[in-house]
């Protein structure tokens, strides 16, 4: 390869590596949404405490399902966040900050996907409770939906862990650390 080629690739990939800078205003955006989230939580909680003396125990467990909901959903938005930005953009620098919470420093775009899909069926298992809490409301065939996209939903959190785990013995690249496990516990194959 000549002289010129190599200062055309060496440009384009100082390029293409300053771009994943571009990600940065997504998360950003999903930084904001947490108010977003953090509003509908408030509002929902009001309602919820300004009702209690009237509410049924039915009606009190959904809205209280629905607390759970938004914060499960505030808490993904944040594993999106942190790990995105850490896998595709920048490392933070957390050593500073003794309170920062450990996992936000390790997780990998493995772990990431399991953690992702691990909110997911919460949220969905949470959806499928108020749907059989109010279940006068509903008809068969909503529920049967619901429950169908739950199954959906575990049965692929079942199966990329499942090959998550498959791929975990295969071989690194010369060169290259294999990561360890986002829990901290070592690999017995």
């Amino acid at each position: 390869m000549n002289q010129p080629d190599r200062g055309l690739e060496f440009f384009l990939e100082r390029l293409l590596t300053a771009s994943r800078w571009l990600l940065a205003p997504f998360f950003l955006g999903l930084a904001l949404g947490i108010v977003i989230l953090l509003i509908k939580f408030v509002q929902e909680f009001y309602k919820l405490a300004k009702e209690a003396m009237v509410l049924s125990e039915a009606e009190a467990i959904l809205g209280m399902l629905t607390l759970v909901d938004l914060a499960l959903t505030g808490a993904l938005v944040m594993i999106v966040i942190f790990s995105g930005y850490e896998n595709f953009v920048s490392k933070i620098d957390h050593t500073a900050d003794r309170r920062w919470p450990e996992w936000m420093g390790a997780i990998d775009f493995t772990a990431l996907k399991i953690k992702l899909l691990g909110s997911i069926v919460a949220i969905s298992a949470i959806q499928l409770l108020k749907q059989f809490m109010d279940i006068k409301s509903a008809s068969d065939r909503e529920l049967w939906w619901y429950a169908g996209i739950h199954i959906v939903f575990v049965a692929s959190s079942v199966l990329l862990a499942l090959s998550d785990r498959l791929s975990a013995g295969h071989v690194e690249p010369e060169g290259r650390k294999k990561a360890p496990p986002a829990d901290g516990s070592a690999s017995s194959h």
